[in-house]
């Protein structure tokens, strides 16, 4: 064959995998059940597709998204990133943060109830938003923005005077662009969800902002630091999923006042303030069963700690229906050793372990059928 020929044929098998792709994401745009599209759904196309063609951004999103694409790829990066931070907060929990494939608003129908679970929900995707551009920032890999070079002059900690310099991370940056692009969806209605979503954002944002830390570095005689450089710095994403599911947690209860511009507490005892604390209005669904009506997925097939009377014990995750226990073979690295220098090399183990999985839920007929007795013999195991 030609080598003019070879470039021909690659050039045409270019363009057949380029039509496929598109044919593959039309697929997607028609056949994903749609219920409420959201620009999370960012994180599963690559941003120049997202643009032009992802429903779920509205006008003001797709213009931001069109006029900076580089942060787009950002914010898609950042978003597997946060549900990847979410599943780990919720892990050991009926709900566990679960997505569904092909489907726009990424939780599927779950998310819709004005829930404690979607208010962490909404928090954390703005915080990840945040973190995701002001890292960008500071890594120079987008150009509206740079790290932060603004403060000069001196400082004082408790470890005394230090002098400012080198290049803080952009937070302000990314706060602000968090809150142009999340909040640009909820600004367009005016309801009790809307007004819900725009608070849980701002906690979202300023949980980043709260664990910004200092970072220096020492100057002096034999680095004795009698001088000190230091800028400020985000700490590790884990910090703030961690302080946001403690939020979760103490999530407070509300409901919209008379003129639709704000909440009021549904508990007229509590006298604190809810600025900082994630609000919801709407109790949670029962997540031990499977409902298409809430999108709830059940714990059938959940994997439970025997030992555990936590969260993720078998009596709390199984909703008392009993688990079933089965041997499970697994391979871990095994009787490690430095061998210098400078590697650690390591046997393959393999242990066969129990593992407990709950017990699928009883339809109606079943439980009728059911002989007393037989759930006390379940919860004994």
């Amino acid at each position: 064959m030609k080598s003019g020929e070879s470039s021909d044929s690659s050039g045409a098998m270019g363009i057949t995998n380029g039509h496929s792709k598109s044919i593959f994401i039309l697929f997607l745009l028609i056949f994903t059940p749609k219920v409420d599209s959201s620009w999370w759904y960012i994180g599963a196309l690559g941003a120049r597709v997202i643009c032009d063609n992802i429903p779920g951004l509205v006008n003001k999103q797709r213009q931001l998204c069109q006029k900076h694409p580089d942060l787009m790829q950002s914010i898609s990066d950042g978003a597997k990133e946060w549900i990847k931070e979410c599943q780990h907060q919720f892990r050991q929990q009926r709900w566990n943060c679960s997505t569904m494939d092909r489907d726009h608003t990424v939780f599927g129908r779950v998310i819709l109830r004005s829930s404690q679970e979607a208010a962490f929900v909404y928090a954390i995707s703005s915080a990840g938003v945040v973190y995701a551009i002001t890292r960008a920032c500071s890594q120079g890999e987008l150009k509206i923005c740079s790290c932060d070079s603004h403060k000069r002059g001196l400082g004082s900690d408790n470890n005394g005077e230090f002098e400012w310099g080198g290049c803080s991370d952009n937070i302000n940056f990314g706060i602000k662009f968090a809150k142009a692009f999340v909040d640009a969806r909820e600004k367009m209605v005016k309801d009790a969800r809307a007004l819900m979503n725009l608070h849980n954002n701002r906690c979202g944002r300023m949980a980043v902002k709260r664990f910004m830390k200092l970072k220096c570095k020492c100057h002096g005689v034999s680095g004795s630091c009698s001088l000190r450089t230091c800028w400020l710095a985000m700490s590790d994403f884990r910090l703030t999923g961690d302080y946001l599911h403690k939020k979760y947690n103490n999530a407070i209860e509300v409901t919209m006042n008379q003129d639709g511009t704000g909440f009021m507490v549904a508990d007229k005892d509590f006298k604190g303030s809810t600025k900082n604390e994630l609000v919801y209005v709407e109790s949670s669904p029962d997540y031990c069963i499977k409902d298409s009506k809430t999108g709830t997925l059940g714990t059938d097939g959940r994997e439970c700690n025997k030992f555990s009377r936590g969260l993720d014990g078998c009596e709390v995750m199984c909703c008392g229906r009993g688990y079933d226990t089965m041997p499970v073979k697994r391979v871990t690295s095994c009787d490690c050793k430095f061998k210098w220098c400078c590697s650690v090399e390591c046997k393959v183990c393999e242990d066969v372990v129990d593992v407990h999985i709950c017990k699928p839920s009883m339809r109606p007929e079943q439980k009728l059928s059911r002989r007393p007795g037989q759930i006390s013999a379940r919860l004994t195991q």
